[in-house]
């Protein structure tokens, strides 16, 4: 049966949140992976994914209705950008909804690796707790005030990053190939060249789309430049850093520790190196599932702006807010 709108996402993922999908259109809820998928399409006035899954063919959309495809997060990397183009079908995305979730993410990670917090805790239940309390006060492990936070993209994530982190009384220098002084401004920012961002960060929190110029833009090299001690929050999208040499940089116990939200491979292969770390340089390290954005609060945002574009666009026949493409 014909509908308006294919929804990829489980309708209790927006009811959950309070959020409602409009009731004047017909929506169809539907897996991914769903057999029908290439039919279901050629029935469809407008597509809803989520920003993370498997790449989406040019070829899905060919000889169908669709005139959107709207994407519940920022990133729009699982649609081929060139065949979108030649069809004639938008792209629109949500910025920014997951703003506040990320700066959570990347200082709330950065407080749990520069202070140990997690990896006290394993020694703790190892009846460590003398031994390790005394390694951890030798060590002067510092707090975030006063530190050097070096944020790589300074757009809508990267800035809310800055200005969290900010908060706690550190120092923000950024890079980014586009202007943003006036942002940079607002939080007393420094923009410095990347090299030179890598050498003096304490913190590197990285904030990029996954672009041919962006991939792999953490490896050996630069990895060799942070400071010894330094904290590498990686929470753009996967294939950004290098993962092998990062799993050899925290292996040598001179980086002080990752944060990892993001995979070159997702879900990734239980043979990244990443995994594979063992004793102290394990503890270095504070994996997650591609989260760093995921809260009720983040979800419920970008849920109703998802839905009011798809409503603008069907029903009201306006331009959509936000394309991408």
């Amino acid at each position: 049966m014909p509908h308006d709108v294919l929804c990829l996402r489980p309708e209790v993922d927006f009811t959950r949140v309070g959020v409602t999908p409009p009731a004047q259109l017909a929506i169809s809820y539907r897996k991914p992976d769903d057999s029908q998928l290439a039919a279901l399409v050629r029935e469809s006035r407008a597509l809803v994914i989520p920003a993370v899954g498997g790449k989406l063919p040019g070829s899905l959309f060919e000889n169908s209705p669709v005139k959107l495809v709207q994407v519940t997060g920022a990133g729009v990397d699982r649609l081929d950008e060139a065949a979108m183009k030649k069809l004639g079908i938008a792209v629109a995305n949500v910025p920014g909804g997951s703003n506040s979730a990320v700066a959570e993410y990347a200082v709330g990670s950065a407080i749990v690796l520069l202070r140990r917090l997690a990896w006290s805790d394993m020694e703790i239940r190892d009846a460590n707790y003398v031994s390790f309390r005394g390694r951890m006060v030798a060590d002067n492990l510092p707090g975030l005030e006063g530190l050097t936070v070096g944020v790589v993209g300074l757009g809508t994530v990267g800035f809310a990053v800055a200005e969290a982190f900010r908060r706690f009384g550190c120092e923000i220098v950024y890079h980014d190939p586009a202007p943003r002084e006036e942002a940079a401004a607002r939080i007393g920012a420094k923009s410095l060249p990347f090299d030179e961002l890598l050498k003096a960060a304490d913190i590197v929190s990285l904030h990029v789309p996954l672009l041919p110029q962006t991939r792999s833009l953490i490896g050996a090299r630069q990895l060799a430049l942070m400071k010894p001690g330094a904290v590498l929050i990686q929470a753009s999208r996967g294939g950004v850093v290098n993962e092998v040499a990062l799993a050899a940089h925290i292996n040598s116990g001179r980086l002080g520790g990752a944060a990892v939200d993001v995979y070159s491979v997702e879900p990734p292969d239980t043979d990244n190196p990443l995994f594979t770390l063992e004793g102290e340089a394990a503890h270095r390290v504070l994996l997650t599932p591609h989260v760093a954005g995921v809260t009720r609060q983040a979800s419920a945002t970008l849920y109703r702006e998802t839905w009011a574009n798809i409503e603008r666009v069907l029903s009201k026949g306006e331009a959509p807010l936000n394309r991408v493409y």
